[in-house]
């Protein structure tokens, strides 16, 4: 009969690297599963709860003027908030700003989804019209723009977004089935 040494220096260094991986495993669950406030910042979670508040709300027409940021387009029935940036989660619930563009004097630059999206507040630009009004507010700033151009762009021109001395606002969003393309739509101020 053969015995085996449960004893022995490897099998001792093999339980013990196994318990510890169970330990580190364990204590990695348990402090990711159970939030301890003292690590938390206190003024993240309060804007997490205003953002979470804001979305609830978003999309109430009447609560619009409540943002501090939005667009209002009275021939296509849009009132939408805007927030800073293009990235995909913006877009899901905002008009989106340009970074790289004005939020006052110049040109302002806007993008949206126009459809596929819980919020395509972009879906009717193709209905516009030249001379149609922009309504455009950002805190205290708040301007009123008439479209002149109307136009179909590539995905890769971006000189409609470059900055004027003419107060501008440039709206921008795709076009169906034409991934390269991209409606253009730019109105200066009234």
């Amino acid at each position: 009969m053969i015995r085996i040494n449960i004893y022995s220096t490897k099998n001792i260094n093999l339980l013990t690297t196994i318990i510890s991986i169970f330990i580190v495993l364990f204590l990695n669950l348990f402090f990711n599963s159970t939030k301890i406030n003292s690590f938390e910042n206190p003024i993240n979670n309060y804007e997490k709860k205003i953002f979470e508040n804001q979305k609830k709300d978003i999309n109430n027409k009447e609560n619009i003027e409540e943002y501090n940021w939005y667009i209002e387009i009275p021939a296509i029935h849009l009132k939408a908030p805007i927030n800073e940036t293009t990235k995909i989660d913006i877009l899901n619930n905002y008009v989106g700003h340009f970074e790289d563009t004005s939020k006052e004097e110049g040109n302002v630059g806007l993008a949206g989804h126009n459809r596929g999206y819980e919020n395509n507040y972009f879906e009717n630009l193709n209905k516009l019209k030249k001379g149609d009004e922009i309504k455009y507010k950002y805190y205290n700033f708040e301007k009123i723009y008439l479209i002149e151009k109307i136009e179909t762009i590539k995905n890769t021109n971006w000189k409609y977004l470059d900055n004027t001395k003419e107060n501008k606002i440039t709206l921008i969003t795709c076009i169906e089935n034409k991934p390269d393309l991209r409606l253009c739509i730019q109105a200066t101020e009234k």
